[in-house]
């Protein structure tokens, strides 16, 4: 196993494992990745994946594991790589060199799922293996939830708690309209007031939390791109 990235989340990853995956950096060589075989793990940031991809052998692309928020989907398709592994990771790492915090269970789906699962559940971080459209349901939540704390807190100026609880129609509202965006776009059925419940939850345990608008292309303008693109066919 590789781990692309040596930032906080891929040094955590590597060094909490004595003996662990080797991790490879920019300045590193690659070559390695010619003739092995097992997961690649991509851990990092979403705008360098074009640069990680064109070094990745092309025959090995298939063995990425991609592990980043946002919508990716835009971009594989762009790439015309689809048939990879994709995770989301619910645990924290505070900063570079910090041990993993646990926190819920790591969703991973795809042909290396079940490597992941077995290799963070050795680390004790929960994870498990499921089903594309299950898959679709948990990524939409998270983005759901990056993209109205990111807006709301920032045209608050508020924490997440506070937004949750004191604007909680403006949160209602914008986390309603995305997902059923979301939904849409994603060609899945959730249980949309299950969904806005469970975000509202998620904020309260986290409620010092500031979020802010970031990485607009693979979150907030995700959404915005595919309304637009709605709105000209109707």
């Amino acid at each position: 196993m590789f781990v692309i990235g040596n930032g906080r989340i891929g040094g955590a990853l590597a060094a909490w494992e004595a003996g662990g995956p080797r991790v490879l950096g920019r300045r590193d060589d690659w070559r390695a990745l010619e003739t092995s075989t097992g997961p690649i793990v991509v851990t990092t940031r979403n705008d360098d994946l074009d640069g990680v991809f064109d070094r990745i052998p092309g025959h090995r692309h298939g063995d990425a594991v991609l592990i980043q928020n946002g919508m990716l989907r835009p971009w594989l398709d762009a790439r015309g790589v689809v048939d990879l592994t994709r995770g989301l990771l619910f645990f924290a790492v505070s900063q570079r060199g910090a041990a993993p915090q646990p926190g819920g269970e790591s969703p991973f789906v795809g042909p290396h799922a079940a490597a992941m699962v077995t290799w963070l559940e050795g680390l004790e971080l929960p994870a498990r293996v499921v089903g594309e459209a299950a898959f679709r349901e948990i990524e939409l939540e998270k983005l759901v939830w990056n993209s109205a704390f990111g807006l709301l807190c920032d045209v608050f100026s508020s924490d997440v708690g506070t937004v949750v609880d004191a604007h909680a129609a403006s949160f209602e509202a914008l986390a309603r309209e995305l997902c059923l965006l979301g939904a849409d776009a994603l060609d899945i059925d959730p249980d949309i007031d299950a969904m806005i419940a469970r975000l509202a939850d998620y904020s309260r345990s986290i409620a010092s939390y500031t979020g802010t608008v970031k990485e607009f292309q693979w979150r907030n303008g995700w959404f915005v791109t595919f309304a637009q693109r709605r709105q000209r066919l109707e």
